[in-house]
């Protein structure tokens, strides 16, 4: 089943039974740390320490440890240079009403200042949201409707998707006092700017809603797409709230039910059903059960994408991701640290208490030595292939008009992703 395995055990079944499959990633709280740490003293007859050492040493892409390539990697490239470009193309012309709008009020000086925020802070990203709006889109329609003003719109819908981000990510940033973000600093940390990120980043938000009303008024999905903004906004809101709120706990209060419910919340939303929920409004889709079993499965996928999150910010290559890992240091509750204290034993949670949410270099490396103790970058790569079939299950399993293909397109484009 993955790739390092079969290098040293060719002849060998790697997957363990489901039952013991399950007891190895459950995220149940009532999990009992011995017994699961006796059925993690292998993997695929290899001791689980040499495999992890092996994998750690050996493979040059931090995420996947023990990767599996059922996917093949020109199947998981799902946007194309050209469709990047022709996303891309749009951005002037959204700073362009934006700026428009914004000195409609007086505000030259501002508009100026907005125009170099939106240079900044939006298009920097991998863009993967507002792409996925597109994609989504023209997935979704009839070839003889993907008219160029249609496409159009498509794409701003888009760029809103990826302002709200930025909205989000300048405001984390500033509460997380992070440093650096897609490979620059964070707006908070350029010269001249500081804490004038927070308005910055309202008028992110608002600017957003300037371009709906501009582009979107005269249609009649206009109210649901102002609608899902809002609802999502709060939703991810709300998310950020009980993440914070967690980081304020000590790490033997984490649960996996807590990290869930900030996970769907914080991430998920916004990052997964936004932009399809946009599509499916555009297309002009009423039928709500098609909304609710593209949520579930949206929803999943939100759920393992953060995971890879939480992996790639202990184990992932700053020079890759584009920022550098803090939740140690920020006592955030992540799933790394929830399964660490689900699998420790008394000696080894007391260190997760004693070095957790601490800044010192010394502590941060101890955890990171203890999640590697106790086997997390082989349970990460079990979790990661499960939830992949898994999704891919429910994905065959959907009904209501949507293309199966449409949701593998997404599966297929964060599967082993290394940022």
């Amino acid at each position: 089943m993955f790739k390092l395995a079969r290098m040293l055990l060719p002849q060998q079944r790697i997957l363990a039974s489901p039952l013991r499959l399950q007891r190895l990633i459950s995220t149940s709280d009532e999990v009992n740390a011995e017994p699961i740490l006796k059925s993690m003293d292998t993997i695929g007859g290899l001791p689980t320490e040499l495999v992890n050492e092996q994998k750690l040493k050996k493979t040059s892409r931090t995420l996947s440890t023990l990767q599996n390539h059922s996917v093949p990697i020109a199947a998981r490239v799902t946007v194309s240079k050209d469709e990047s470009r022709d996303f891309m193309a749009v951005f002037p012309d959204l700073v362009r009403d934006i700026t428009t709008v914004t000195k409609a009020y007086n505000c030259s000086d501002a508009a100026k200042w907005f125009a170099q925020v939106l240079q900044y802070n939006v298009p920097r990203g991998k863009k993967n949201r507002g792409i996925l709006t597109v994609l989504t889109y023209k997935n979704l329609v009839p070839a003889q409707d993907l008219t160029p003003e249609n496409i159009k719109l498509a794409q701003y819908l888009g760029w809103c998707v990826e302002m709200l981000q930025s909205f989000f990510i300048i405001s984390d940033d500033v509460m997380d006092n992070s440093t650096t973000r897609r490979g620059q600093p964070c707006w908070h940390k350029v010269e001249n700017v500081g804490l004038t990120a927070i308005n910055d980043a309202l008028m992110i938000e608002n600017a957003m809603y300037a371009i709906l009303k501009k582009h979107f008024s005269h249609l009649d999905c206009y109210v649901a797409l102002m609608e899902l903004f809002h609802e999502i906004t709060y939703i991810t809101t709300c998310g950020q709230s009980l993440d914070q709120l967690n980081s304020n706990r000590c790490v033997s209060e984490f649960t996996m039910e807590n990290y869930k419910a900030i996970v769907e919340n914080k991430t998920a939303y916004y990052s997964f059903y936004l932009p399809f929920a946009l599509a499916l409004h555009l297309a002009g889709f009423k039928d709500a059960e098609a909304f609710r079993q593209s949520k579930t499965i949206l929803l999943e996928m939100g759920n393992f994408f953060q995971v890879q999150d939480d992996f790639l910010d202990c184990f992932g290559n700053p020079e890759v991701t584009g920022k550098i890992g803090t939740d140690i240091q920020d006592n955030k509750c992540s799933w790394l640290a929830v399964v660490a204290m689900q699998r420790a034993n008394v000696e080894q949670k007391q260190i997760m208490v004693d070095c957790y949410g601490k800044e010192e270099p010394a502590k941060v490396e101890r955890v990171k030595e203890l999640y590697k103790e106790l086997g997390l970058p082989s349970t990460y790569a079990i979790f990661e292939e499960e939830s992949y079939n898994m999704i891919k299950t429910h994905i065959q399993q959907t009904s209501r008009g949507v293309p199966h293909q449409t949701f593998l397109q997404i599966l297929n484009k964060i599967y082993q992703r290394d940022s």
